[in-house]
């Protein structure tokens, strides 16, 4: 039926591609503005950082409860009422007079954003046969560095031009027209032709699953560090190099978008290519871009040269994103198509728990303390557990795979 379908196909992806776009935009755009909201509403670095993990702990905690319906419902509908709900959000974002209100519109950002993280990835993946799907995958993936840009370049353009409760009224009205229009795509036929239900209590199912574990543990640890340096690095830019706040989420956007779209495709070619000769290719291509990332990120930190310091973030940027493909392809691989939106709900509240839920917060309070460059340091200091995680992804996912073969 798929290969029947593939001009549908593409157009799902390009559709849900569109809206994923628009997650990053309407989540990332804040961290631009971050230094004309401190200014304007008077708050320390670990307030600002608060803001970015109030909203990763209400996206996390509410994931696992949408996905159970996602499993059960029609999920193009869900996706689009996410898109929907999120953008209204984050309009109220440019509404608030308060400290309390922006951390309050924030907060109902990351509920929308949940039912979208949790049902479009196995919705797109079951389009496409397993052959395709770690390039399908690091695709969509894409969303998260060519969102993430566009949302500081106009977070920066927009914040200093107009202000930044404008930049958010601006970004949420794409959103909602997506939303809309995603509702109208057919569900996919490997999802129509599942008959067994998993109830609630089988989310217990997921944390028997070591390779499923392992492979969400990692990608918790990538997202400690890219989260972390997603909130605070134009701030960084701004306060080291004392460039202005548009350039800042100029740069760093053009920067996260190029070393993206080059890290994904790159990570999502190679593991397809590398697995046809070794079955851990996903996590081989895993741990490998974790522990390169690392000492290219210290430079860019210990760089005094702000050109130099671009160029190693760059690098380290290209090599950090090369995961996302392969891990994406392997989670769909090792679940049921059944259980799969509970799998990546499972999988977002693992990864933002333990990772950028806390991150941004947590070099807030470190910069506080210690200054920013340290609290930086430390947070891609942190990457090199992730590659010692995906080396034990990688065994367990070998003998997964043995133990079905003979069983």
């Amino acid at each position: 039926m798929i290969d029947l379908m593939s001009a549908y196909s593409k157009r799902v992806l390009i559709l849900i591609f569109s809206i994923s776009l628009f997650n990053y935009i309407d989540r990332q755009i804040l961290y631009a503005v971050f230094p004309l909201v401190k200014k304007d509403l008077v708050l320390s670095d670990t307030e600002l950082g608060f803001l970015a993990s109030a909203f990763m702990v209400i996206y996390m905690c509410a994931a696992p409860f949408i996905a159970y319906f996602g499993d059960r419902r029609a999920r193009p509908v869900l996706i689009g009422l996410s898109a929907i709900f999120w953008s209204i959000a984050t309009g109220f974002s440019g509404l608030v007079k308060n400290y309390s209100q922006l951390l309050f519109a924030r907060s109902a950002v990351g509920i929308g954003e949940a039912g979208y993280g949790t049902i479009s990835p196995s919705y797109l993946a079951e389009w496409f046969p397993l052959e395709k799907r770690a390039r399908v995958m690091a695709v969509y993936a894409l969303g998260i560095p060519v969102g993430s840009a566009i949302g500081y370049i106009l977070g920066g353009v927009l914040g200093q031009s107009f202000g930044w409760r404008n930049a958010f009224l601006i970004v949420a009205v794409p959103g909602a027209l997506l939303g809309t229009a995603v509702m109208f795509l057919k569900e996919s036929g490997e999802n129509r032709s599942a008959v067994h239900r998993f109830p609630l209590k089988d989310y217990l199912v997921l944390l028997k699953n070591k390779t499923f574990l392992l492979t969400s543990f990692s990608q918790a640890i990538a997202t400690f560090s890219i989260g972390g340096l997603a909130a605070w690095m134009p701030s960084y830019f701004v306060r080291n190099f004392e460039v202005s706040v548009a350039r800042a989420g100029l740069i760093f956007g053009g920067v996260t978008v190029v070393a993206g779209v080059l890290g994904n495709f790159i990570g999502g070619w190679t593991a397809d290519w590398l697995r046809k000769k070794n079955i851990r290719g996903y996590f081989i291509v895993g741990y490998l871009s974790f522990f390169i990332s690392v000492p290219f990120g210290v430079l860019c930190v210990l760089s005094a040269d702000f050109h130099e310091a671009i160029l190693f973030l760059f690098i380290a940027e290209v090599f950090v994103f090369a995961h996302s493909g392969p891990y994406h392809a392997a989670i769909v691989e090792v679940t049921p198509s059944n259980m799969r939106s509970m799998a990546f709900a499972m999988d977002i509240f693992i990864i933002h728990a333990f990772g950028d839920a806390v991150s941004p917060v947590i070099i807030g309070y470190l910069s506080d303390l210690y200054g920013l460059k340290f609290a930086v340091f430390v947070c891609i200091l942190f990457v090199v557990l992730g590659g010692v995680t995906s080396i034990f992804a990688g065994r367990e996912y070998v003998r997964r795979m043995r133990d079905e073969s003979e069983g």
